[in-house]
C-alpha cells in the first residue's frame, strides 16, 4: 500500500513536469511494469532522505518542513543580557516565552530601552496564540507592553508576575484591552498542538516558574531563570520532583538559564543575606542604614523589614519602582510589613539617624535612580554625608561596573561608609552554578541542549558542562539572535534564520531611531557641531548676507576668532564660485561647501565636527 502511494505521487510529481503524458507512456504491459519497477526502485533509494514528495520539494528548490516538528527562534536573550524573547512555532501555531527588554548601552546615546523586533510576529500574527512569562524582571517582561501594542494576544504568568506586568500595561494605558491569565505552578495551558506546563523554580523574585514544553516532537524543558534554594525565604524549594518525571518521560531538549556558568559550585541561599544584613545592622548602631537593592528583589526586602524590625528601626522607600513594587507585592501577600513599622519617606527627618532605615533604587548605578542622586547630592528629600551607612545589596550587571563605581566614589566622597559587591554578603545571586545545572542536566537527561540566556562566554561555557555531562558536541547548539532550530525526534538542524534584531525606544518614538540617527548623536558627541547659514540674492545670484558660523560643542567662537574668520571666507568663497558656475542644485552646493570646510577644520585643528550649511534664497 505504501509502495502504491509513493508510485502514485511519483506518477502525478512526473505528469507535472511532462514526463507522464500520452505520447511518453508505455502503451504495452511490459514496459508499463518496467517503468514501474524503475520508480519502485527510486522510491526505495529514496527511502532513507524521506518520502518522494519531501525529494521533489526539495529538488524544486522548496523547504520540506518534516511532519511532528516543531521550530524554535531566538528572537532575543542570546549573546547579550535581556530582551528574553524565543519563539516555539508549529505549521499552525506560535508560543511566545517572554518578551523582555535591555539597557542601552554606550554606544547609544539617548536611549531609553532596547526591545526585540516584532516583524516576524508582526506577519504571521494569525498563528500567535499567546505569551507565557517566566518571572517579572524586567528583561523578560520589560518588551511586552510593545508587544501588545501591535498583536493583542493573550499572556499567562504566576500572580506576582502578571501583578507587575500590570502595573506596566496601565502606564501604557492598554491594560484594559489586554488579556492576563493567572496560572499556578503545576497548571498545563493548551496553545493548539502546543502545550506548556509551568513548573516552580527558585530565583530572585518570588513566583518564578521554567515550563515543559510540549510539541509534536517531544517534550522541551526550558529552565527560565533559576537556581536550586533548598531554604527559600518564601514558598518551596524548586520542583526538581518534575523535572526528574519529564526526564524518567523523555526529554528532547534543555534549554538552560546560563548566567552563572563561569562560576563553579552551587548559589548560595537567599537565606545568607539575612544573616549579613543582621551583623551590619549591630555594626550601625548609630548610623543612618540606606540599602540600595533591586526593585523586585522582594525576597531581599522582607528581609531588610526584619531586621529593621529587630533594631527597632523605622523602614523608608525610595524610587517610584520600588514604592510601586512594594505597593503591589504587600496588596498580593508576597511582603509583611508590621503595622506602623513603614514610614512615608517626607517623614524621614523626624527620626535621628538610629532610628530608620531607607531602601532605594540604584544599585546599578542608573543616572536618574535615587542613590544616584544622592551621591551627587541633588536629591529632593535625602542628603547624605557622614553618619550614613550605605549598603549596595547587588552586584554589578555586566556592563554596569563603571557606572557602579562612579556613585561608590560619590558617597565616599560625602563622608558616608559604604558596603558593597564582595565586602561581606550582601547579595547572592539568582542564578544556577555549575553545579546546579549539572544537577538539572542530570535529571532530565536531555538528547540535545540549548543553552540560552547569556552572553557568548556564558554560552560556551554552558556548552562546556553539557560536555563533560556526556552530551555529544553534535548534540549542543550555540545560537545568535535570529537563528532557527527545526526539532523532529531523532534531529535538530538549523534552518533559516527569522528577522530579528533590536528596536531602539527614545521617549515615545519605537523604531524611529536607527544606526544613521544613533551615528550622528555619537558624531556629535565627539567632535560638535558647526552649522554655516548663508542668505543669497534670487534676483542677482549673489550673496546678500553671511555666511555666520554657529559653533555648538566645536570650539568657543570667542576664543577661536581666527579660525573662525578662515571657515567663513572658506563657506563664501565655495558659495560665490557655484553661483559663478550657475550652480541651481541646494544639495550640491552645500556638499561642496561641507567639503571645502571640513578640509580647512581638519587640516587646522585634526578634528572632524558635523557641518550643516543653511542656505536660504530671498
Amino acid at each position: 500500500m505504501a509502495n502504491e502511494n509513493v508510485n502514485t505521487e511519483a506518477q502525478a510529481a512526473e505528469k507535472k513536469r511532462g514526463g507522464w503524458n500520452r505520447k511518453k507512456t508505455p502503451k504495452t504491459s511490459e514496459s508499463r511494469e518496467a517503468a514501474i519497477a524503475k520508480n519502485n526502485k527510486l522510491a526505495a533509494a529514496l527511502a532513507g532522505k524521506g518520502t518522494m514528495k519531501a525529494e521533489l520539494a526539495r529538488r524544486a528548490g522548496k523547504a520540506q518542513k518534516p511532519e511532528n516538528s516543531v521550530r524554535v527562534s531566538f528572537l532575543g536573550g542570546l549573546n547579550e543580557i535581556g530582551k528574553n524573547l524565543t519563539m516555539y512555532e508549529t505549521d499552525n501555531d506560535i508560543v511566545l516565552v517572554d518578551c523582555g527588554m535591555a539597557f542601552p548601552g554606550e554606544e547609544m546615546p539617548g536611549i531609553d530601552l532596547v526591545i526585540p523586533d516584532f516583524t516576524y510576529l508582526e506577519k504571521n500574527h494569525e498563528k500567535v496564540r499567546g505569551v507565557v512569562l517566566t518571572h517579572g524582571h524586567e528583561d523578560h517582561i520589560g518588551g511586552l507592553p510593545y508587544l501588545l501594542k501591535k498583536l493583542n494576544v493573550p499572556v499567562y504568568g504566576t500572580r506576582l508576575t502578571l501583578g507587575l506586568v500590570e502595573n506596566k500595561l496601565r502606564e501604557h494605558g492598554i491594560l484594559e484591552r489586554s488579556s492576563l491569565n493567572v496560572v499556578k505552578a503545576g497548571q498545563m495551558v493548551n496553545f493548539g498542538t502546543i502545550q506548556v506546563e509551568f513548573i516552580h523554580v527558585n530565583h530572585s523574585i518570588p513566583d518564578a516558574v521554567g515550563f515543559g514544553i510540549h510539541t509534536p516532537a517531544g517534550t522541551i524543558v526550558m529552565t527560565g531563570d533559576f537556581k536550586i534554594d533548598t531554604t527559600p525565604i518564601e514558598g518551596e524549594m524548586i520542583d526538581l520532583g518534575r523535572f526528574a518525571e519529564l526526564g524518567r518521560k523523555g526529554v528532547l531538549a534543555l534549554m538552560s538559564d546560563s548566567t552563572n556558568s563561569e562560576r563553579p559550585g552551587y548559589t548560595a541561599s537567599e537565606r545568607t543575606v539575612g544573616g549579613s544584613f543582621d551583623t551590619l545592622f549591630q555594626r550601625a548602631q548609630k548610623d543612618r542604614i540606606i540599602i540600595a537593592t533591586f526593585a523586585s528583589n522582594i525576597h531581599r526586602v522582607q528581609q531588610i523589614i526584619n531586621c529593621a524590625e529587630k533594631y527597632g528601626r523605622k523602614v523608608a522607600l525610595s524610587g517610584r519602582s520600588m514604592i510601586n513594587v512594594m505597593t503591589m507585592a504587600m496588596e498580593l501577600g508576597y511582603l509583611h510589613v508590621p503595622d506602623g513599622l513603614l514610614i512615608d519617606i517626607n517623614a524621614l527627618n523626624r527620626y535621628t539617624k538610629e532610628q530608620v532605615v531607607l531602601i532605594t533604587t540604584g544599585s546599578q548605578g542608573e543616572p536618574m535612580s535615587a542613590l544616584s542622586r544622592m551621591a551627587s547630592g541633588d536629591h529632593r528629600r535625602v542628603e547624605v554625608g557622614p553618619g550614613d551607612f550605605i549598603i549596595i545589596s547587588a552586584n554589578p550587571i555586566p556592563g554596569n561596573e563603571k557606572t557602579v563605581s562612579k556613585v561608590i566614589n560619590g558617597l565616599m566622597k560625602l563622608g558616608c561608609h559604604v558596603v558593597y559587591e564582595s565586602m561581606y554578603e550582601v547579595h547572592v545571586s539568582g542564578h544556577a552554578c555549575q553545579g546546579e545545572t549539572k544537577i538539572l542536566m542530570g535529571l532530565t537527561k536531555p538528547k540535545y541542549y540549548i543553552p540560552v540566556h547569556g552572553e557568548q562566554k556564558h554560552l560556551q561555557k554552558s556548552a562546556e558542562i553539557a560536555r563533560s555531562m556526556g552530551i555529544p558536541q553534535e548534540n549542543i547548539f550555540i545560537g545568535n539572535i535570529g537563528n532557527t532550530l527545526e526539532l523532529t525526534a531523532d534531529s535538530m538542524k538549523q534552518v533559516e534564520d527569522v528577522p530579528a534584531g533590536r528596536v531602539l525606544v527614545d521617549g515615545l518614538g519605537v523604531g524611529d531611531v536607527g544606526s544613521v540617527v544613533l551615528r550622528d548623536r555619537k558624531h556629535l558627541a565627539e567632535d560638535g557641531l558647526l552649522v554655516i547659514v548663508c542668505t543669497i540674492d534670487a534676483m542677482s545670484g549673489s550673496i546678500a548676507s553671511g555666511p555666520d558660523i554657529v559653533s555648538r560643542g566645536f570650539v568657543y567662537v570667542r576664543e577661536s576668532e581666527s579660525l573662525m574668520n578662515e571657515v567663513r571666507e572658506t563657506a563664501a568663497n565655495t558659495i560665490r564660485q557655484c553661483l559663478e558656475e550657475n550652480f541651481h542644485d541646494w544639495s550640491t552646493m552645500k556638499a561642496k561647501t561641507k567639503d571645502a570646510v571640513s578640509r580647512l577644520i581638519f587640516e587646522s585643528t585634526k578634528r572632524d565636527p558635523m557641518i550643516l550649511p543653511i542656505l536660504m534664497e530671498v
